[in-house]
């Protein structure tokens, strides 16, 4: 029998990870990487934080330039998967070459959602996703003095103005949302980032769309939305992302938020699977489906794929988890998200200094997510208590002076 030929499209962490599990693993067969950009696969969290900050490009690789040599990876960068030929087994890239496989995992990742409003072409208005993409922020940003305008306050909105506030700029964030990150963390925990954000001066226009760009000379020059303007001399916009799917769609794959899986990331085809912003997996501890756009995601689906694509028979239960650097804020959130409706916050620490530990729990008393802000080392003993799933005290809860480890014994 000929050896087992493996294919993965991506270029992103869920990709890498997967490449590196299989090595890891002890899968010694053909291993073909399709990367649509022009790098190695590499991490994008820090694209709106350190990097836009200082272009240290020391956290973005998955793996460095050698290891992809030294494991007899075929990783073939700056080339687009066209179309899946399921029946056929293979990928067809753009040109018509053709790339077979016994297994495939699709981690196509996901592209910024665009704004369809008159001067939305115009120069100096920016997306973010890749490299080059922060790179043009910075350097539209880095000198400061510039009249920022951020459209949109989801993770992506809110870290680029901290960085780019950072730079000496006049930042403004135009959101329909009332309150920024309302749609990750609730109204109330999400004033936290709105008062952070407004003590360091930037402005935030809240509840208003975004109607038109007023451009001058092809180049934006202001923004103006419902109820009001502002001039702009560079735009951000960070309003979602839409999952790439169009391939598996295409190719006939089930497809929802992303492509469907199962908890394992198996499509509904045999040997095909689908991984990190692109899937839309079923989570076991949820009972249904929840796709989540974070680099743990990435992490923790691209390892499960590559371990079942060895047949290992395992299944993605992690309890999501993300982090974010705004300001002086440093931040980790562990939890489920479509758990936390009808949860109500218990505090430990000091909530208007910045220093504190959140927890979302229910009328019976289980703590479903939590998010320690400023305080460390506390992130094991918070997903602890989630995974616990059994009432806690909430005074103790609430009490410094109790050990978080104590609760968890207790739960």
């Amino acid at each position: 029998m000929s050896a087992p030929e493996y294919v993965i499209i991506g270029g992103g962490l869920a990709a890498g990870t997967a490449a590196t599990t299989l090595r890891a693993e002890g899968y010694d067969g053909r291993l073909t990487v399709i990367a649509a950009e022009e790098h190695t696969p590499y991490i994008r969290p820090p694209l709106s934080k350190g990097y836009l900050a200082e272009l240290d490009e020391s956290e973005l690789w998955v793996q460095s330039d050698d290891w992809w040599r030294e494991h007899d990876v075929d990783l073939r960068t700056s080339r687009h998967a066209d179309s899946l030929d399921l029946q056929g087994r293979s990928v067809v890239l753009e040109g018509g070459d053709r790339v077979p496989f016994d297994r495939l995992l699709i981690a196509t990742g996901a592209t910024p959602k665009r704004l369809d409003v008159p001067g939305a072409d115009a120069a100096g208005i920016h997306y973010l996703r890749t490299i080059e993409d922060s790179r043009g922020i910075r350097e539209a940003t880095a000198d400061g003095d510039k009249r920022v305008v951020v459209v949109g306050s989801g993770w992506i909105g809110m870290e680029v103005a901290a960085t780019v506030r950072g730079f000496g700029n006049e930042v403004t964030v135009v959101s329909h949302a009332q309150v920024p990150l309302s749609t990750a963390l609730g109204d109330e925990l999400g004033e936290v980032f709105a008062q952070l954000h407004l003590d360091h001066g930037v402005r935030l226009v809240r509840g208003a769309a975004v109607q038109e760009f007023r451009v001058a000379d092809g180049r934006v020059t202001g923004v103006r939305y419902e109820g009001g303007e502002v001039d702009a001399d560079v735009v951000v916009v960070g309003t979602g992302a839409a999952p790439l799917v169009g391939i598996a769609k295409d190719a006939g794959l089930e497809v929802g938020k992303g492509v469907l899986v199962d908890a394992g990331m198996r499509t509904g085809v045999d040997g095909v699977f689908a991984v990190g912003d692109a899937a839309d997996p079923f989570h076991p501890v949820i009972g249904g489906r929840m796709r989540s756009e974070h680099w743990a995601n990435a992490i923790g689906t691209g390892r499960t794929a590559a371990l079942n694509m060895l047949d290992r028979g395992v299944e993605y239960d992690d309890i999501p988890y993300f982090y974010t650097d705004q300001f002086d804020l440093g931040m980790e959130y562990s939890g489920y998200r479509p758990l936390m409706d009808g949860t109500h916050v218990v505090y430990r620490g000091d909530v208007p200094g910045r220093e504190f530990v959140s927890f979302w729990v229910t009328p019976d008393g289980r703590v479903v997510a939590g998010m320690n802000v400023n305080v460390w080392d506390v992130n094991e003993q918070v997903q602890a208590l989630i995974r616990e799933a059994r009432p806690v005290d909430e005074s103790r809860l609430a009490d410094t002076s109790v050990p978080l480890n104590e609760l968890v014994a207790d739960a």
